[in-house]
């Protein structure tokens, strides 16, 4: 456990032998409240990657303020540490502890930019570690305060050249649906976020639009987006951070179809649960669906379970867990998993039945129908290189059976 406090008041740890605890008892870990309110604290909690970011205090406050800086804590780490996990917090403590005196300030939040961040504390990379080692010095910090903390345009680094001039647009897009035991569609949803890649010299100003931007809700920017444009045209303008960041993310709601469809079959008697699953192409997005995968968890009740497949690979981990890669659809044959399920003595039939978690990718295609219009750059000596890119992945993806 790393701890930081932030303010001049002190938090007892005592607070987090109840935070897990609570977490126990509750059983169901990632579903756990993101804002708990203990009897003496209000805790604010996110995972990620299997590590929990936790903040406490004792007064009222906005949650989603702790929230949202939970969560850049997260983003910032895996940026600097390439990934998040608990080797990597662990060799690189000194460098969280930095990052976290820099980003909050008497518990108020700070720099929380990667720009700013990375001209005030040095990556890790193995030379600095070499370095530390020799001369004992295992601060990262830098000696002059960056520039751009002066500026009106704290996000990007001040003055950056580059001789190729490029920016990179993708829209990521991730499909939560739910589909019931009939096969009826309750509900099907688009998460999806705006990144951009900018390599641009100077102070470049970019104006982005949308084909059709009335389909898009519960929109959210990054600081650098000017909200009048938006408010007024739908249109966005912003100075660019330089190198990658999020621009916005959306959500698309009341989708009517998925790309693809698993039907699930299982019948129970005399001891045993036969089990048939298939998976085929409901719309044809116009690109590849790669990557399909199928899981379930295997009831407590079942004691073994034997289960083939005509195409991918069938594998059932210690956990109980089911898991079946497809990867493409072949076009002679529709993907199909059988088999049989042997439950525990003295019971006849199954009455706790699995819900499928169904994972997919596609390139080249926004599901939700949104499309770029247009992108214009100002305040740059020559046209720069545009491009733009799409992805689709199954979110929370469920069937149940």
């Amino acid at each position: 456990m790393l701890e930081k406090q932030l303010t001049g008041q002190r938090v007892d740890r005592s607070i987090c032998a109840w935070f897990w605890e609570h977490t126990i008892s509750q059983g169901d870990f990632p579903k756990l409240q993101p804002v708990i309110a203990s009897p003496t604290h209000y805790l604010f909690q996110i995972l990620r990657e299997g590590i929990t970011f936790l903040a406490c205090t004792q007064v009222e406050m906005p949650p989603l303020m702790a929230i949202e800086f939970l969560c850049r804590v997260a983003d910032v780490l895996s940026d600097y540490l390439g990934g998040l996990n608990e080797d990597l917090i662990k060799d690189n403590f000194v460098i969280v502890y930095e990052l976290l005196d820099e980003m909050i300030d008497n518990g108020f939040p700070l720099t929380t930019e990667p720009n700013i961040l990375r001209e005030m504390i040095a990556p890790p990379n193995i030379v600095n570690k070499m370095l530390s080692v020799v001369t004992g010095n295992s601060s990262n910090m830098s000696d002059t305060l960056p520039g751009a903390t002066s500026s009106c345009i704290p996000w990007r680094t001040a003055d950056p050249k580059y001789a190729n001039n490029e920016v990179y647009v993708d829209l990521v897009e991730e499909m939560d649906a739910i589909v019931n035991r009939d096969g009826v569609l309750v509900k099907c949803e688009i998460y999806g976020e705006v990144q951009v890649n900018s390599h641009l010299s100077g102070v470049p100003d970019l104006t982005l639009s949308f084909a059709n931007p009335s389909i898009l809700d519960d929109v959210r920017f990054h600081p650098c987006v000017r909200f009048r444009p938006w408010e007024s045209q739908q249109i966005l303008s912003f100075v660019p951070p330089d190198g990658q960041f999020k621009l916005m993310s959306y959500r698309v709601r009341k989708l009517k179809s998925s790309p693809i469809y698993v039907k699930p079959q299982l019948t129970s008697d005399a001891g045993t649960c036969r089990v048939s699953v298939l998976v085929g192409i409901r719309n044809d997005p116009g690109k590849t669906i790669d990557s399909i995968t199928v899981q379930f968890q295997l009831p407590p009740c079942i004691l073994s379970a034997d289960l083939t497949s005509n195409y991918g690979t069938v594998n059932i981990l210690a956990n109980k867990t089911c898991s079946w890669s497809i990867g493409r659809i072949p076009k002679d044959k529709a993907p199909a998993m059988s088999g049989t399920l042997v439950l525990e003595t003295g019971l006849e039939r199954l009455h706790v039945f699995p819900t499928f978690q169904v994972g997919f990718r596609i390139m080249g295609v926004a599901l939700s129908g949104l499309q770029i219009d247009k992108l214009d750059l100002k305040n740059l000596p020559k046209p720069p290189y545009k491009g733009f890119r799409a992805l689709t992945r199954a979110g929370e993806f469920e069937v149940r059976s």
